[in-house]
C-alpha cells in the first residue's frame, strides 16, 4: 500500500517546523475499516521513520493514527495520565482536580519527606529527656540553673542556624555544589550532633555538638528550594509544600514518646538492659549505663544516615546547571532498583495488524516501533547568567514577605516552648487573683499529661493539613488563606492564660485546652505553608532561589531563637508578678501586627518551567 520514495520525489520536502493544516475533529473517522482503505497520499503523513529515505518528515499527533498513544520503553507511565491528555469523540477531557495521588514526582517527593521527619523526631525527642540529661552532667545544680542550661542548649542550635543558613543557600545556588550536596552535609552534619549530643558527659561537650548541628544544618531551606524545582507547577505547590509542615505533626506525636520511653533504658527496661537481663549479661549493658541518654540519639542518628542513604541514591540534583552534572550516587541507586526489580524479557514477531500498530515504513511495506521520544529530545546544558543585583532580589515585596515569615515563626515557637512551661507550671494559690488582668500560676500538669497535651496538639494538626487545608486553599489561594486563618492565632494567645482561672475539674479543663490550642493549631495549619509557598513565589530567578530560600531559613531561625527566649523570659516576670497573662497578650499583639503585614505584599508568579521539560524529567 505505501508509495515508494521515487514517487514521493516530487513533494515538497517538509521541516521539523514547517505546519501541516489536518482534518478538523470533528471530521475524523477513527474506524478500522477507514485507516486500512488510506489513500497514498493520506498515509505518506503518517510515514515518521524511513532508513532508506533521506528526508525528515513531522510526526503527526497520535490521535491520527490510533485511539492510543503507544509509550517507548525508556519511558515511565507512573506520573503521565494518558487519559487526561487525549480527546474523546465528544471533544478534550477537562483538566482533573489536583489530589495527593495527581501529585508528580511521587519518588523525589518521599525522599525529601523522609529526610525532612529525621529533624522533628530528633529535636521533639530530645525535649522529653533534655532537663534530666543536663542534670545528670551535674546533679549539685538547682533546677533554676537546669532550665537556664536548656533554654541556652535550645538556644545554640538555632542561633547557629540563624548564622550559616545564608552562607550554606548560596552555596547550594552554586554551579559546582548544587542542591543534592548541600542537603547530604547537612544530614551527614546533623547525623553526627546527634550521636556526639547523646554520649556527652558534660555541658560544655553536649552545646558544642548541638551547636556543629545547627552549623552544618540547612535542610529546611534546601529541601524547600527542592521543592521548588520538583513542583514547577503551581496547582501542585500547596500541597508539595504542605509535606514539611506535615512532617512537624508527625515529629510532635512520635518524637516525645520515643525519647522518652528510650531514655535511661537500664533503668526503664531492666528485664532487657539491666544486670542479668537479657542483653544485659551479669552487670548489664555497660555503656547504657555510662551514657543513659545515649540509645534514643543512637536510634535517631540511625534514621537520619537512612535518609541520608535515600538522598544519596534516590534523589535527583535540580540545579540549573549542576543537575548536568554525572551524579555516580544516582546511578548507582538505579542499579541497585534495577537489579531488585529486573524481569525476563519477552520478544515478540512484529504484527502487521493495523489496529495493533502505530508508525509505517513506507519503504518496506512494514509496520515498526518508534524511536524513544525521550532519546530523541536532547537537553542543552544551559550557559552560566550573571545573577541579579542587590535591588533586583531584596525588592520591597521581598522584605515584607520575609518579615511576615520573621513575625509568624516568632509567636508559633514562642507560643510551643511557652506552653511546656506553662503546662507543668504549678496552679496559684487560692486567693491570689486581683481582678480581671491579675492572676498567676500554670495547670500544674505532671510530665505524663504534658506528653498527652503535645500529643494533642500533633492529632489535631495532622488530620488538618491531609484533608481540610488542600481543599480550602485550593479554593480561597495561599494569601487569601493565609490573611483569613492567622488571626486565629491571637486568639487562642489571648484565651491561653484563662485556663489557669477556670475550676480544675478535667471535664472542664481538657476540652477548654483542647478548643483554645486547636484555633492556634488550624491557624499555623494554613500559615505556615502559606509563608513558605509567598516566599518561593517572590523569586523570579532560580539562579537565587536557594540563596532566598537560605535567607528565609536564617530569619526564622532567629525567630526561633528570639521568640522562646523572649517568651521564656516574660513568662517567668508575669508569674513573679502574679500577671501571667501579659505575656500571652503580648504575643497576641505581635501575631496580629503579623496580620497587618498581610495586607502590604503580594503574592508572586514564581519560576515556571516549560510544561514540556516538566515532562521529561518524570520519573
Amino acid at each position: 500500500m505505501g508509495s515508494s520514495p521515487h514517487e514521493r520525489a516530487g513533494q515538497p520536502q517538509l521541516e521539523e517546523t514547517d505546519v501541516i493544516q489536518l482534518p478538523s475533529h470533528d471530521n475524523l473517522d477513527f474506524s478500522h475499516n477507514d485507516l486500512s482503505t488510506e489513500s497514498d497520499d493520506d498515509s505518506v503523513d503518517t510515514a515518521i521513520h524511513d532508513e532508506n529515505y533521506t528526508r525528515r518528515t513531522p510526526r503527526p499527533p497520535p490521535l491520527l493514527i490510533n485511539h492510543r498513544r503507544f509509550p517507548s520503553a525508556d519511558e515511565d507511565n507512573s506520573d503521565h495520565d494518558h487519559d487526561s491528555i487525549l480527546p474523546s469523540h465528544e471533544g478534550f477531557q477537562e483538566e482533573k482536580p489536583v489530589t495527593w495521588s495527581s501529585l508528580p514526582k511521587k519518588g523525589q517527593l518521599a525522599i525529601l519527606t523522609f529526610a525532612r521527619l529525621s529533624e522533628p523526631l530528633t529535636q521533639t525527642s530530645l525535649q522529653a529527656y533534655l532537663f534530666y540529661q543536663l542534670k545528670s552532667f551535674d546533679p549539685s545544680l538547682p533546677d533554676s540553673a537546669i532550665s537556664a542550661q536548656a533554654g541556652i542548649m535550645q538556644g545554640s542550635f538555632t542561633a547557629a542556624q540563624f548564622l550559616t543558613a545564608v552562607w550554606w543557600g548560596r552555596l547550594a545556588d552554586a554551579e559546582w555544589m548544587g542542591r543534592k550536596r548541600v542537603l547530604l552535609i547537612g544530614l551527614l552534619g546533623t547525623c553526627i550532633s546527634c550521636l556526639g549530643f547523646g554520649f556527652s558527659r558534660s555541658f560544655t561537650s553536649a552545646i558544642v555538638f548541638r551547636t556543629l548541628g545547627g552549623v552544618l544544618n540547612s535542610n529546611v531551606g534546601v529541601m524547600r528550594t527542592l521543592i521548588a524545582e520538583i513542583i514547577a507547577e503551581k496547582k501542585y505547590q500547596s500541597r508539595a509544600f504542605l509535606l514539611l509542615p506535615m512532617c512537624f505533626n508527625i515529629g510532635v506525636i512520635i518524637g516525645p514518646i520515643l525519647g522518652g520511653s528510650l531514655a535511661d533504658p537500664v533503668n526503664s527496661f531492666p528485664w532487657l538492659f539491666g544486670p542479668g537481663s537479657a542483653f544485659g549479661g551479669k552487670d548489664g549493658v555497660w555503656w547504657m549505663q555510662r551514657w543513659p541518654y545515649a540509645l534514643p540519639n543512637v536510634l535517631s542518628a540511625i534514621f537520619i544516615f537512612m535518609s541520608l542513604l535515600a538522598v544519596f541514591l534516590g534523589l535527583d540534583e535540580t540545579h540549573e546547571v549542576a543537575r548536568y552534572r554525572s551524579d555516580w550516587g544516582r546511578k548507582l541507586g538505579k542499579r541497585i532498583v534495577r537489579a531488585f526489580t529486573r524481569q525476563p524479557r519477552h520478544y515478540r514477531p512484529l504484527q502487521t495488524d493495523d489496529t495493533d500498530s502505530v508508525y509505517l515504513d513506507g519503504s518496506v511495506g512494514t509496520w515498526s516501533a518508534p524511536s524513544s521520544p525521550a532519546r530523541s529530545r536532547t537537553h542543552p546544558r544551559p550557559r552560566p547568567h550573571k545573577r541579579p543585583g542587590f535591588r533586583q532580589i531584596w525588592t520591597k515585596n521581598v522584605m515584607l514577605t520575609l518579615f511576615a515569615h520573621f513575625l509568624l515563626a516568632f509567636h508559633t515557637s514562642a507560643f510551643n516552648a511557652m506552653t511546656f512551661v506553662f503546662l507543668p507550671t504549678p496552679r496559684a494559690p487560692k486567693g491570689s487573683r486581683d481582678g480581671f488582668f491579675h492572676f498567676g500560676g500554670g495547670l500544674g500538669l505532671p510530665s505524663a499529661r504534658v506528653g498527652l497535651a503535645t500529643a494533642i496538639i500533633g492529632f489535631i494538626g495532622l488530620p488538618l493539613q491531609i484533608f481540610l487545608y488542600p481543599r480550602i486553599q485550593s479554593k480561597l489561594g495561599t494569601l487569601t488563606s493565609f490573611r483569613v486563618f492567622l488571626p486565629f492565632s491571637p486568639i487562642s494567645y489571648l484565651l491561653m492564660p484563662f485556663l489557669v482561672v477556670l475550676p480544675r475539674l478535667v471535664w472542664v479543663v481538657w476540652p477548654a485546652f483542647t478548643v483554645v490550642v486547636s484555633l492556634q493549631v488550624i491557624s499555623r495549619t494554613f500559615a505556615l505553608p502559606a509563608a513558605i509557598i509567598l516566599v518561593n513565589n517572590c523569586v523570579t530567578d532560580a539562579s537565587i532561589l536557594g540563596t532566598v530560600h537560605g535567607v528565609a531559613q536564617s530569619i526564622s531561625s532567629a525567630a526561633r531563637t528570639l521568640g522562646p527566649f523572649l517568651g521564656g523570659w516574660g513568662l517567668g516576670l508575669g508569674l513573679a508578678n502574679n500577671m501571667v497573662g501579659a505575656v500571652w497578650w503580648g504575643l497576641a499583639i505581635e501575631a496580629f501586627l503579623g496580620w497587618f503585614v498581610l495586607w502590604t505584599i503580594q503574592e508572586g508568579k514564581g519560576i515556571q518551567k516549560p510544561k514540556e521539560e516538566n515532562d521529561d524529567e518524570d520519573d
